[in-house]
C-alpha cells in the first residue's frame, strides 16, 4: 500500500491545497496526517490563507482515505468540523514486521519513546522539522510541516512504499529515502 504521510497543515487552505495535489500526483491509497490540522496554535504565526473551514471541506470528501492522530492544536471542536476521526493519540501500522508507531510528537519523541522492539519506527510530526535518526534501537522519522516549516526545511511530506520512506517537497521533489531492511532490524 502506497501512503502519503503529512503533519501540521495548521489551517492553511493554501497549503492543504497543494497536499491534495500531491496526494493525487503521487496516486498513494491513503494518507496519515500526524495531527495540527485546523488550528494555527498561539505559539506559531498565522500561516498562508488560513481558513480551518476550507481546510475540513477539502480534507472532508476523502474521509475514507484519511487516518489521523491528534495534534497539541487538535480539540474536539476540530472534530466536530472534520468526517474521519482526529483524536487518537497515536495508529499502530505494520510494514512487514516493523511496527510504525504515528503519533504527533508533543507526547511521544526520540527524547520520550513509547514501548516498542527493537527496530521498529516512531513516526511523527509536531517539530515542523524532517527528521531520519535512530533513538536506542528505535528509528525516528518525521515528515516535516506542510504549511509551517521550521530550521530551513521545505514545505512537505513524505510517501511510504514498500518499506521505503521518502522525503518530498510539496512541489514533489524527493529529497531523503530511508529503506526499512531486515539488516535495520538486525543491526538494533
Amino acid at each position: 500500500m502506497k501512503w502519503l504521510i503529512a503533519s501540521d497543515i495548521h489551517g492553511s487552505a493554501y497549503y492543504c491545497r497543494a497536499l491534495l495535489a500531491a496526494y493525487r500526483r503521487e496516486q498513494a491509497e491513503r494518507m496519515l496526517l500526524l495531527g495540527d490540522i485546523l488550528y494555527h496554535g498561539p505559539r506559531n504565526d498565522l500561516p498562508q490563507e488560513y481558513d480551518p473551514k476550507a481546510v475540513a471541506a477539502m480534507l472532508n470528501p476523502l474521509a475514507q482515505e484519511i487516518l489521523c492522530v491528534r495534534g497539541n492544536c487538535d480539540s474536539e471542536v476540530d472534530q466536530m468540523m472534520l468526517d474521519f476521526p482526529i483524536l487518537a493519540e497515536y495508529a499502530l501500522i505494520a510494514e512487514g514486521s516493523t511496527l510504525i508507531f504515528a503519533t504527533h510528537g508533543h507526547h511521544y519523541h526520540a527524547d520520550a519513546l513509547p514501548p516498542l522492539h527493537d527496530g521498529d519506527i516512531l513516526l511523527h510530526g509536531h517539530t515542523h522539522v524532517p527528521v531520519c535518526q535512530p533513538s536506542g534501537n528505535v528509528m525516528v522519522l518525521n515528515p516535516g510541516s506542510v504549511s509551517i516549516p521550521k530550521e530551513g526545511s521545505a514545505h512537505s511530506y513524505m510517501i511510504l512504499e514498500n518499506g521505503a520512506f521518502t522525503w518530498k517537497s510539496l512541489g514533489g521533489e524527493p529529497y531523503r529515502t530511508w529503506q526499512i531492511t531486515k539488516a535495520h532490524k538486525d543491526e538494533n
